[in-house]
C-alpha cells in the first residue's frame, strides 16, 4: 500500500515537472499591457497610483502579467487616452473622466461635478449604490470598462493673480479649470481653459491664463503654482470628491482569465484607497509650507458660491432635458446626494465642526 501511494505521488510530481499540470494548477499565460496616464510623472500621487496598480498586478501574478506605465504624452496625449483605449491602441489608461466632458457631459458624473459628492459619498455611490453599474453601462458605448482609481478628496479652488472679492471679479478671467466647472464659470463671465496638469505652470507663468486650479497643496506645491500666483482660494465647489478611474479596453479585459480579472479588480481597489490616503496625509504639511512661503489664503465670497450653485443647478436641468444618458445617471446621482447629505449633516459634520474648533 505504501509503495502504491508513493508511485501515485511520484506520478503526480512527474506530471508537474513535465509542465502538464491539471488545469487547477496550470500556470497562467503571459500578458503584456500598456497603461497611459493623463498625469505627469512628477506627481507621485496621481501618476504614482498607476505605478502602484501595475506593481500589484505583477506581484499577484508572479510577474506573468506585466503592465508598463507611461506618463502624459509619452504614447498618447494626456487628453487622448479615451480615444486610445477605445481604439485598442493601448489596453488601459488612468485618468480623470471629467476631462472628456466634451465628448459627453455624462463622463463628468464618473469623476466630479460642481456641488456633487464628497469623496466618501462618491465611493459609496459607486460601490454600494448604482454608480458603477450606470457608468459602466455608459462607458460600454466607448468600448471601455472602468474601475475606481483613487480620489483626491475635496480640492482647493485654485491660484489667482488678483483677489476675487465678488462675482464681478470673475468677468473676463482666463482660468484653467477642469470638467463641467468650465461650463458653469463661463456662465459667470470666466473664459475657461481645459489644460492638462503638465501645461498649467507655463501658461500661468506666461500670463496666458490669469488663474488655475489643479488639486491641492501637495500637488500644487510640487508643480510650483505658488511661484507664479499668490492668492489661493477654497473650496473647489466643483470638486468635492473627484474620482479618477482606470479605463480598460473591453476586448482586452474580456481576453483575460477569470483569475487575472479578479487580480485587476483587487489591484485597482488597492490603488483607490492608497491614493486618497496619500493626499490626506501629505496635504497638511504642504499647506503649512505654502502659507509659510507667502501664499495668501481666501475663502470664496458667498455671492460667488451662491451664483455658482444657481448656475450649476440650471445647467443640470438643461442637460437632463437634452441628454438622455446624462438624465439617467444624474437622476440616480442626485437622489443619492440628497440622502447622503442628510446623513452627513448630522454625524460627520457635527463631529468635524466641533473638532475643528478645538486647539489641538
Amino acid at each position: 500500500m505504501e509503495r502504491r501511494s508513493f508511485v501515485r505521488s511520484a506520478g503526480i510530481a512527474g506530471v508537474l515537472a513535465a509542465g502538464a499540470a491539471p488545469a487547477i494548477v496550470h500556470a497562467q499565460a503571459q500578458v503584456r499591457w500598456r497603461l497611459a496616464s493623463s498625469f505627469p510623472k512628477s506627481l507621485d500621487t496621481l501618476y504614482g497610483a498607476a505605478e502602484l496598480f501595475a506593481k500589484k498586478v505583477g506581484e499577484m501574478t508572479g510577474g506573468k502579467f506585466q503592465i508598463s506605465v507611461h506618463g502624459a504624452g509619452e504614447i498618447v496625449p494626456a487628453l487622448g487616452v479615451v480615444d486610445g483605449v477605445q481604439a485598442g491602441t493601448i489596453e488601459m489608461a488612468h485618468t480623470a473622466p471629467y476631462y472628456f466632458f466634451g465628448k459627453d457631459p455624462t463622463f463628468a458624473l464618473g469623476c466630479a461635478i460642481p456641488f456633487g459628492l464628497n469623496s466618501r459619498q462618491m465611493t459609496a455611490w459607486m460601490v454600494e449604490g448604482n454608480g458603477l453599474k450606470l457608468m459602466r453601462e455608459f462607458y460600454r458605448g466607448y468600448n471601455i470598462i472602468n474601475f475606481l482609481g483613487g480620489n483626491t478628496g475635496a480640492q482647493m479652488g485654485g491660484w489667482y493673480r488678483k483677489e476675487i472679492k465678488s462675482v464681478a471679479d470673475l468677468k473676463g478671467l482666463k482660468m484653467r479649470i477642469a470638467g463641467l466647472a468650465g461650463r458653469i464659470v463661463e456662465r459667470l463671465g470666466v473664459v475657461p481653459q481645459n489644460l492638462p496638469g503638465g501645461e498649467i505652470y507655463s501658461a500661468l507663468e506666461k500670463g496666458t491664463i490669469d488663474a488655475a486650479e489643479f488639486v491641492g497643496p501637495y500637488d500644487d506645491l510640487k508643480l510650483g503654482f505658488n511661484k507664479v500666483a499668490q492668492n489661493y482660494y477654497y473650496p473647489a465647489w466643483w470638486e468635492g470628491g473627484p474620482q479618477v478611474d482606470f479605463f480598460v479596453n473591453t476586448k482586452a479585459y474580456d481576453g483575460l482569465s477569470a483569475e487575472y480579472k479578479a487580480i485587476v479588480e483587487a489591484a485597482t481597489a488597492h490603488a483607490h484607497i492608497e491614493l486618497q490616503a496619500k493626499y490626506d496625509a501629505r496635504n497638511p504639511a504642504a499647506l503649512k509650507q505654502l502659507v509659510g512661503s507667502g501664499t495668501k489664503m481666501f475663502r470664496f465670497p458667498k455671492d460667488v458660491m451662491d451664483a455658482s450653485f444657481k448656475e450649476s443647478m440650471a445647467y443640470y436641468a438643461e442637460l437632463s432635458g437634452s441628454n438622455p444618458a446624462w438624465k439617467k445617471v444624474y437622476e440616480d446621482f442626485s437622489t443619492f446626494r440628497r440622502d447622503a447629505n442628510l446623513w452627513f449633516r448630522f454625524a460627520e459634520a457635527g463631529f468635524d465642526d466641533y473638532m475643528q474648533s478645538q486647539k489641538l
